[in-house]
């Protein structure tokens, strides 16, 4: 089979997964952390029945709202299914005329991130506003930091190819362990955490308004909108968790196109992906947010560790 067809029939699968692994990782986190807590909690399906929901009501949009209030939550879903295309989640096969680079990556998910900050200025409220604001200023931050740490990845496997850098480490273990890796890994993984408003940076299960990031840019959403905004959110949370699955655990990911190869990678990947959703749940039971003053000396701080990683790939190259 080419190289062509096979890179659509994964992206494909990709997609088709994570639309349906997204919800499902959320439902996960939420129970998980539940069950810690001694509550019941709402069953790993709950985010599921919401989309359902939500999907059937008309949204309620603001007097005066422009059209980015409806053309936003569209732009964030496209750009994290672009995500779930172009990163080697289940295969690292890539699209010959769109390569999963790593400043493609990036600027993919630039283009959630302002849809989402525009969303929460059109509706023109003061807290929309101030959730832009902050989430513009988180995204300044942990921008570089992703490319930098993903960049000191890089350099063993020479390309800033992603899928390639993937195979780089299935084919040579040993640079995963090394302290280039663990540095790149843990800044990547801060990183991450602050790109989909995850403790310690936002609290997603906060009702109060003056401590919001990510739900306050969402409080004027209804309806499809706001199902757009909720997976769209999800599935940029599923397919990074995927991305640092893979750079950890490389193995179970399809090199070469087979049936056989793409089922046991599409198993592989779900198990990673909830896998890190339990551990993610269950880390942040013992964090709590920092002060919005504090946000910038963390990512500083993650930002400092990818720098350090660069610099040592170079130093023991």
């Amino acid at each position: 089979m080419n190289t062509a067809l096979s890179s659509i029939i994964i992206a494909s699968v990709q997609v088709v997964l994570f639309v349906f692994l997204a919800p499902l990782l959320m439902g996960l986190i939420r129970q998980v952390r539940a069950t810690i807590e001694g509550r019941a909690g709402a069953g790993i399906w709950q985010p599921w029945r919401d989309v359902r929901k939500l999907l059937a009501k008309n949204p309620v949009r603001a007097e005066g709202s422009s059209w980015m209030l409806r053309a936003g939550p569209v732009a964030l879903m496209v750009s994290s299914l672009l995500l779930c295309v172009l990163l080697p989640l289940v295969g690292t096969i890539p699209f010959p005329s769109i390569p999963s680079d790593l400043f493609v990556i990036v600027s993919v998910m630039l283009i959630g991130v302002v849809a989402l900050a525009l969303v929460g200025l059109d509706g023109g409220t003061a807290f929309g506003g101030m959730g832009s604001s902050r989430h513009m200023t988180v995204a300044a931050l942990v921008e570089p930091t992703l490319l930098l740490s993903v960049y000191a990845l890089s350099i063993p496997a020479g390309t800033s190819t992603i899928s390639a850098i993937v195979e780089t480490r299935l084919l040579s273990p040993e640079v995963i362990i090394s302290p280039v890796s663990v540095l790149a890994l843990v800044a990547l993984s801060i990183a991450i955490m602050a790109e989909t408003a995850r403790l310690p940076i936002d609290n997603p299960g906060t009702h109060l308004e003056l401590t919001m990031l990510h739900e306050a840019m969402t409080l004027e959403a209804s309806g499809r909108d706001l199902a757009w905004l909720e997976v769209g959110s999800w599935l940029k949370l599923a397919a990074l968790l995927g991305l640092v699955s893979n750079l950890v655990v490389p193995w179970g990911i399809v090199t070469d196109f087979s049936a056989l190869g793409l089922l046991i990678g599409v198993v592989t990947i779900a198990v990673k992906v909830l896998v890190l959703g339990v551990l993610l749940s269950v880390g942040e039971i013992f964090l709590a947010k920092v002060r919005l003053f504090q946000v910038p000396e963390l990512l500083a701080g993650s930002f400092a560790l990818a720098f350090l990683a660069v610099t040592a790939s170079y130093l023991v190259a």
